[in-house]
């Protein structure tokens, strides 16, 4: 396959901009948005948004396969993106912007509406960037410009909440509209431009005998690279999304300088995307198997200075977490770049490109760190005692907020980086996979 021009990539990466934003509120802003301004329970809320992944995590599979077997002259992948994305945008509204009486069923509903429709956008649109490249470095490439522009949709997003803030209307409410407006107006010109001018490349088929029904998923499932890989995504994004979920809680009642809070995402998202260039060398010396672990780990050992910080240390603990979050972004774009990788292993294996049904699996497992990280993040404070419309908090359960606000996480990333380190397809072993696929790829 041709090397993929700049132009295209950026055209690719650019719907990742406006979309990816919406993981920004739904981890900062909607559990305590709930809880705080619209009077839920603290628990009910963690449990609404950890169930309404139950259906999106059973539909992935099937989203997944039947996108990789979509014959149209527009592609394979296009097609469901441009019909999700209506749905997403309806979902997007009706969560960030709800009218009166608000309860766990409306959570929960519209949760699940959003979980899903993300779905149909961004596993298609998340397999398309895998099979734009074979090279194992510029997958790379495409994926850290994708995930650069995402945190560069969520540094706009955070520079909009200041500018609110600075006009003195520094709700959540109000901070949830502008990113529900957001979405609805750059989403659709960004995507028609990518879906109009980015080429979808044809799928790959194998000559000789491959395995089918059950015995075609035993050899996706058994696959030890995928195995290493699902596991340490799940520590990973699991425990960003600990911390993400308690920020605000941590800076309103341990800290007590929620208003630090703005300020604090703009320049973590202005470090993580400047650390990309100094972790796609990295991946380039080491390999990004071991550079990702690295990163992990990077975030890891800062997190565990997180439970020390206490009343009147807002901009302390602020330094912290931007120099443990300044390996966010790679961490992102090296696991979907291995995750690229780990489709030609499987290509070889099974006979026949199955990018949709991966990516499948690896949304599940995502959204499944995803609730599993909030879950945590809310639950196990709460069992503590924590609940952020208390009047006040006694000082075991600020410890046992804070402990899993800064141990948890960094044990989590420790694990991960250990489930990765000897991870088995490397820069040599990529090159190999790809030339028994030119072997026998049918023409």
């Amino acid at each position: 396959m041709a090397s993929v021009s700049l132009s295209a990539i950026v055209l690719y990466a650019l719907p990742y901009m406006s979309y990816a934003v919406v993981a920004l509120p739904l981890a900062l802003f909607v559990p305590s948005f709930y809880a705080d301004e619209l009077g839920l329970p603290l628990a009910t809320v963690g449990y609404a948004i950890a169930a309404s992944r139950v259906l999106d995590i059973l539909l992935d599979p099937l989203i997944g396969t039947l996108s990789d077997h979509t014959r149209t002259r527009f592609g394979r992948r296009k097609p469901w993106i441009v019909a999700g994305t209506p749905f997403f945008l309806l979902a997007v509204w009706r969560l960030l912007v709800p009218g009166e009486g608000v309860s766990s069923t409306y959570l929960l509903g519209w949760t699940a509406l959003l979980f899903v429709s993300f779905t149909l956008v961004d596993l298609p649109y998340k397999a398309w960037g895998a099979e734009l490249s074979t090279d194992y470095g510029e997958r790379s490439r495409i994926t850290a410009w994708r995930e650069a522009f995402g945190f560069a949709g969520q540094l706009v997003f955070v520079a909009v909440l200041l500018l609110l803030e600075l006009a003195g209307r520094d709700t959540a409410h109000v901070q949830l509209q502008a990113v529900a407006w957001t979405l609805a107006l750059t989403l659709p010109p960004l995507l028609a431009l990518a879906l109009w001018v980015v080429p979808e490349p044809r799928p790959e088929e194998l000559r000789g005998r491959r395995p089918h029904g059950w015995g075609s998923m035993r050899v996706m499932i058994k696959n030890p690279a995928l195995q290493r890989l699902l596991i340490a995504v799940v520590l990973f994004v699991a425990a960003v999304v600990v911390q993400a979920t308690l920020h605000r809680l941590v800076l309103a009642h341990v800290i007590l300088s929620p208003e630090v809070f703005t300020t604090l995402l703009l320049v973590e998202n202005v470090v993580t995307i400047a650390a990309v260039p100094l972790w796609m060398r990295i991946s380039r010396r080491v390999g990004k198997h071991r550079a990702l672990s690295a990163a992990a780990l990077w975030a890891g050992l800062w997190s565990l200075a997180l439970p020390f910080f206490h009343e009147g240390q807002a901009w302390e603990l602020c330094a912290v977490l931007v120099v443990r979050g300044s390996s966010f972004a790679s961490i992102l774009f090296l696991a979907n770049s291995i995750a690229a990788d780990v489709v030609d292993d499987d290509t070889v294996a099974a006979g026949h490109q199955r990018t949709g049904l991966l990516f499948a699996l690896w949304a599940v497992t995502y959204k499944l760190a995803i609730a599993l990280g909030i879950l945590l993040a809310t639950v196990i404070p709460a069992s503590f005692g924590f609940e952020p419309s208390a009047p006040s908090h006694d000082e075991s359960a600020k410890f046992a907020l804070m402990g899993v606000y800064g141990w948890l996480p960094g044990i989590m990333m420790g694990l991960g980086a250990l489930a990765l380190w000897h991870f088995p397809i490397d820069e040599a072993r990529q090159r190999t996979l790809r030339a028994l696929i030119a072997e026998r790829v049918v023409r």
